[in-house]
């Protein structure tokens, strides 16, 4: 991708947590077997979100899956800048460094519980994997994980909303239904409402296919 970017980026969250995740820890089958640390092809990297990838095609990778807008640099910057203080934003991103490119990305975001002992659970959030990459396991290699990251990280479970036709994918790396509670439901705003507090997160979509790539 073109752009300038910084001498030195900054990573969301520390890139050494990746290291320490052990996919034999999930019941997802990889064929062959493939891990953050190991991707597959030697030209694909698994990190976390860094300031330069604004430059890289971060937010056209988001437009496969939803709606982005007119995101200027000073924007994204910002807002990374706040995740990055929170503490609770694992933006997990798959490059091409072939191209210098972002392929794929998902988000765990941590929300702190006073219930089950001040415990924290863990959200899966805007997983998308670009449509030229299908065939190298790289949708079930990022949802795997961001969601050993939450194990990793001491979460007590991780949630996600999904469309019914991806049920059966995140059945088969080990995510269940709760019975009696199958259904989501949403307030939605209007842009003219959200304008009044932009800083508040905004809700994202699932991906539209049968399996996110």
């Amino acid at each position: 991708m073109g752009g300038p970017v910084g001498e030195e980026e900054l990573s969301l969250y520390d890139p050494a947590l990746l290291l320490s995740l052990n996919f034999f820890d999930s019941p997802a089958n990889f064929n062959p077997r493939i891990s953050a640390a190991a991707p597959g092809e030697v030209w694909l990297k698994v990190r976390p979100l860094q300031t330069g990838d604004f430059h890289r095609g971060f937010l056209q990778i988001l437009s496969q899956l939803t709606k982005v807008g007119d995101v200027s640099l000073t924007q994204f910057l910002n807002r990374f800048a706040q995740m990055r203080a929170s503490g609770d934003y694992y933006v997990t991103v798959i490059v091409d460094t072939r191209y210098d490119k972002i392929i794929g990305s998902a988000t765990l975001v941590l929300e702190r519980k006073f219930i089950h002992g001040c415990a924290t659970r863990g959200r899966l959030e805007d997983v998308v994997v670009d449509d030229t990459y299908r065939g190298k396991q790289l949708g079930k290699l990022i949802v795997v994980t961001v969601s050993l990251l939450a194990k990793e990280l001491g979460c007590y479970k991780m949630s996600l909303d999904c469309k019914d036709k991806l049920i059966p994918f995140y059945k088969s790396i080990g995510y269940t239904l709760e019975p009696g509670n199958a259904n989501t439901m949403n307030i939605r705003y209007e842009a003219t409402t959200r304008s009044i507090g932009r800083n508040a997160a905004g809700a994202g979509n699932q991906p539209e296919d049968t399996e996110p790539s």
